[in-house]
């Protein structure tokens, strides 16, 4: 812990550098207010030196007093807060507050040091959120106006066991706030989905991401989840989820959805994919990634875009073992608006056939090429990225090693830190 006296400080106050120890700060604040540092106590000891019973001596000594007192009780104070830390911390701008609740015996009233945080992550310990649902039934606009004047704006919900009752009554709560981004991950919805509401109460979110959450319901969750958010959501990502077969019937249309992120669902595959891509829902997408989602032919994604009738402009393919196209598939008609096209380490020994004619883009990084693609083998493209392919590399001095180490470090996600590595590569 680093201390520092202020220089030129009317008070000559001591405040902490760098201290992850909750609670110091407001010891320190308190210590000032009772001590009055040196300048305070001067000015005490003026006030009650009119008094003729007491000498100056005496009044310093005791205002002082205290102060020492504190200041011997503070090593233990310290290691009290070190080894029982609290479960929420707020950052000193009070911009950030993360709460993780893996005591047995949680202090759940600890949350309410995030009122004042824009950015607020919740975490339960794994445990199961049943005692909750009580409050469930309170009619949101008895406390619309606390809620209106909160600042959060991200929202993360994750690691335990939620009723889904109690969790379409937060987002109904939240309908109010100002949240726009909400992220629900490491969770497990148990029980019946309450009645749709009669009118869309909850919140103007412009993005979701769910991640590890199971639903009781099945396929059917993005459909009940859809009826409590009110319209306007541009990004949707959902990763590892169990079954992303939705029902398509109840499913309504995402007007303003731009970009969908499906990556991290391994057991996808082109058949999934079509399951997933509930034809005529989509009709504003623009990106769309499925990294790491057992997609093996292009064809197959091909089609699987073509039932759905999107035209994303961006398309992301990068991490799947992709296999060359058969020379008797049926040939695919891409979608007209698609300009990007990312295929890096995706095993590729050879460029594939049926690319679309035309990209601005079309990124190969980090593949198994061992010749220098042909003009007749590439599209009219603006943008060709072939770095990390052992053509470029015939003595093998590093470039493709260097590729391995960036998925080691980074995962099959985060395509744009993958990017901005490998053109270091370049």
């Amino acid at each position: 812990m680093e201390w520092r006296r202020e220089v030129g400080s009317d008070q000559g106050s001591q405040r902490r550098e760098h201290s992850d120890v909750p609670g110091v700060t407001k010891t320190l604040r308190g210590c000032q207010r009772v001590c009055g540092a040196w300048k305070p106590a001067s000015a005490a000891i003026q006030e009650r030196s009119q008094s003729p019973s007491q000498s100056p001596e005496d009044l310093s000594t005791m205002v002082r007093a205290p102060c020492r007192l504190l200041l011997l009780l503070l090593p233990p104070l310290l290691h009290v807060w070190a080894t029982t830390p609290e479960p929420c911390e707020v950052d000193d701008d009070d911009v950030r507050c993360v709460c993780n609740f893996t005591d047995p015996e949680p202090d759940w009233s600890s949350a309410f040091q995030c009122v004042g945080a824009m950015e607020v992550e919740i975490r339960g310990g794994g445990r199961s959120l049943k005692e909750f649902v009580k409050f469930a039934g309170i009619n949101p606009k008895q406390y619309a106006d606390m809620i209106r004047a909160l600042r959060v704006r991200r929202l993360t919900v994750g690691d335990a066991q939620v009723p889904a009752l109690l969790l379409f009554s937060l987002l109904r709560g939240l309908g109010s706030s100002r949240l726009n981004q909400l992220t629900l991950e490491d969770l497990e919805v148990i029980g019946p989905t309450p009645p749709p509401p009669l009118e869309v109460t909850g919140p103007a979110l412009s993005s979701l991401s769910i991640r590890n959450v199971s639903w009781a319901t099945g396929g059917a969750w993005l459909a009940e989840l859809q009826l409590w958010l009110k319209p306007g959501l541009k990004v949707l990502n959902i990763a590892q989820a169990p079954s992303l077969a939705f029902s398509c019937a109840d499913l309504g249309t995402f007007p303003s959805l731009t970009a969908l992120d499906l990556s991290d669902n391994p057991g996808l595959d082109e058949r999934g994919l079509t399951a997933a891509l509930c034809p005529n829902k989509f009709p504003a997408l623009q990106e769309l990634a499925l990294r790491n989602t057992g997609m093996q032919t292009l064809g197959g994604v091909c089609a699987a875009l073509a039932a759905a009738g999107v035209q994303p402009h961006h398309l992301d393919l990068s991490h799947n073992p992709l296999r060359a196209t058969a020379p008797d598939a049926p040939r695919c008609i891409w979608p007209s608006a698609l300009s990007s096209l990312n295929l890096s380490f995706a095993g590729l020994e050879q460029v594939p056939a049926g690319l679309p004619a035309e990209l601005s883009v079309l990124d190969l990084r980090c593949n198994r090429l061992n010749r220098e693609p042909q003009p007749d083998e590439l599209p009219k493209v603006r943008d060709l990225i072939l770095a990390g392919n052992p053509y470029l590399d015939p003595k093998n001095s590093g470039v493709v090693t260097a590729c391995e180490r960036l998925t080691q470090a980074l995962g099959v996600s985060g395509s744009i830190l993958l990017l901005q590595g490998a053109r270091s590569l370049a």
